[in-house]
C-alpha cells in the first residue's frame, strides 16, 4: 500500500472519550444505587461478573499476540496493535480483580438460614465462612473441609496475584518489544516476542484452569468439574476475539486502520465462528456427561440454572452464543461483510456476558439474583466504559502499524 502512513496514532478525544466516561459515571450510580437499595449481594455478584469478563478479555489479548508469534502468522500483524493494547490494561484489569474479590471476602452480612444466623462474607461464603472447616462448630462442612488445603484464603490470593502478575509481564514484555522495533527494526525483539511467547502458552496453559476454578467455579465449592475451566477459557478466547474483530471494524469506520481489508475480516470472522462452535462443544461436552451420570454433587450445578428463574437464560445462552454466530457467519461473505460481523460480534459480547451471569449468579444470590436491573445493566455499561477508555488510551500512545514487523508486507497483501 503506497500511500500506507507508517505512523499514523489514534487520536482518544470527543465522543469516545466524553461516552466512555459517562458509561463509567453510570457504573459508579449503578454501584451506589445496589448499596444504597440494600442490593448489595447482587452488587458484588456483578461487580465479580464485570470485573473477572474485563481480566478475561484482557488476557486474550495477550494470548492472542502470543499465538501470532509463536505461529509465525502474517495476517494479523495489521490488526496486532489492538490486542496488545488489550495487554497494556491487563494490570488494571487484575487490579479491579483483585479489589473486587478482597472487598467481597472481607466484608460480611448476616443471613438467616434454617432459622440460624449465620455471618458470610459477600463472596464465596460456601468456603470462606467463619468456622465452615473447624469440627465442632455450627457452620461446619465436612466437603469443605476436605478441600481446605487449596481452599483457604492465603493460598487463594497467592494464586490469584501470582497468576494475573505473570500474565501482565508478559503483556508487558511482548509490547514492549513490539514498541522497541518499530524503532530498531531488525530481528532482534521479533525474536525475543517469539520465545517469550513460546513460555507465556505453557504457562497460560496450565494456570488458566485453575483460574476460573478459583475465580468462579469456587463460588460453589461442593461442585467441581474438570471440564469448567476450558470452558471458561472457550468463554474468554471468543469474547476477545469478538471484541477484537468490533473494535478493528469500528475503527476502519473512522478512518483508521483503512488497510484493514475484507480478507482480514475474513479471518476474524473464522474465528468467531469456528469458536464459538468450540465453546459450545466444551458447553454441551460438560452438560451431557454431568446430566448423564446424575452424580448430585455434580447435577445440582445445572440443577439451579433450570429453576424457573433461570432457565429462560440458560437457553437463550445457547441461542446467543452458538445459533446466532453459526448461522449467520455460515456463507464466506457474512464473513467479508463488516456490518454483519459487527453486529454479530455484538451478539456474542452480550451472549457471554449472560454466560458470566449464569455462572456468578445462581451460587451467589440465587434466585434473588433474577433478572437484569439497575445493578446489572449499570455495572454492565461501566465496565465497558472503562475498559474502552483504558484501551483506547493505549492504543493512542502508539503507531498503529507496527512498521518494522517482518512481516507487515504479507499482511498488508494478504489475500484469501
Amino acid at each position: 500500500m503506497k500511500d500506507l502512513n507508517y505512523n499514523q496514532q489514534f487520536e482518544f478525544s470527543g465522543k469516545a472519550k466524553t461516552y466512555s466516561l459517562v458509561a463509567i459515571a453510570i457504573g459508579f450510580v449503578a454501584i451506589a444505587f445496589g448499596v444504597l437499595a440494600g442490593h448489595t449481594e447482587r452488587t458484588f455478584a456483578n461487580l465479580l461478573l464485570m470485573s473477572y469478563y474485563f481480566a478475561s478479555v484482557c488476557m486474550q489479548g495477550v494470548l492472542f499476540c502470543a499465538i501470532q508469534y509463536v505461529s509465525q502468522a502474517g495476517w494479523s500483524v495489521s490488526v496486532i496493535r489492538i490486542p496488545q493494547a488489550y495487554a497494556k490494561v491487563l494490570p488494571y484489569a487484575a487490579f479491579v480483580l483483585i479489589a473486587v474479590i478482597t472487598l467481597g471476602l472481607l466484608i460480611s452480612h448476616t443471613v438467616v438460614e434454617e432459622g440460624k444466623k449465620i455471618v458470610e462474607p459477600y463472596l464465596y461464603a460456601h468456603w470462606a465462612t467463619k468456622g465452615i472447616v473447624v469440627k465442632g462448630s455450627e457452620n461446619y462442612d465436612a466437603v469443605i473441609a476436605a478441600k481446605s488445603g487449596y481452599l483457604n484464603i492465603p493460598f487463594f490470593f497467592a494464586r490469584l496475584i501470582i497468576f494475573l502478575g505473570l500474565y501482565s509481564i508478559f503483556g508487558a514484555m511482548l509490547s514492549r518489544y513490539s514498541n522497541n522495533e518499530d524503532k530498531v527494526g531488525g530481528m532482534v525483539n521479533y525474536n525475543k516476542s517469539f520465545k517469550v511467547s513460546a513460555i507465556f502458552l505453557v504457562v497460560f496453559g496450565f494456570t488458566t484452569p485453575l483460574f476460573a476454578f478459583d475465580a468462579i467455579m469456587s463460588l460453589e465449592a461442593h461442585y467441581y468439574s474438570t471440564m469448567f475451566g476450558w470452558y471458561n477459557f472457550a468463554a474468554m478466547w471468543v469474547s476477545g476475539l469478538a471484541a477484537l474483530t468490533l473494535i478493528a471494524i469500528i475503527l476502519r469506520q473512522n478512518g483508521y486502520m483503512t488497510w484493514i481489508t475484507d480478507n482480514h475480516l475474513h479471518d476474524l470472522g473464522k474465528l468467531v465462528f469456528a469458536f464459538s462452535i468450540f465453546w459450545t462443544y466444551v458447553w454441551f461436552a460438560q452438560f451431557l456427561l454431568t446430566y448423564y451420570a446424575n452424580i448430585p454433587e455434580e447435577s445440582v450445578y445445572f440443577y439451579r440454572r433450570w429453576e424457573p428463574e433461570f432457565k429462560p437464560w440458560f437457553w437463550l445462552n445457547i441461542v446467543l452464543n452458538f445459533c446466532a454466530p453459526v448461522l449467520l457467519l455460515m456463507s464466506r461473505d457474512a464473513k467479508r461483510a463488516a456490518t454483519v460481523l459487527k453486529y454479530v460480534c455484538i451478539v456474542v459480547l452480550c451472549g457471554h456476558w449472560l454466560d458470566y451471569y449464569l455462572m456468578v449468579m445462581p451460587g451467589t444470590v440465587g434466585a434473588a439474583g433474577r433478572g437484569f436491573g439497575i445493578e446489572e445493566i449499570g455495572i454492565a455499561l461501566g465496565f465497558v466504559g472503562l475498559f474502552t477508555f483504558l484501551m483506547l488510551s493505549a492504543l493512542s500512545k502508539t503507531s498503529l502499524v507496527p512498521k518494522n514487523h517482518p512481516f507487515l508486507e504479507e499482511s498488508l497483501n494478504h489475500h484469501i
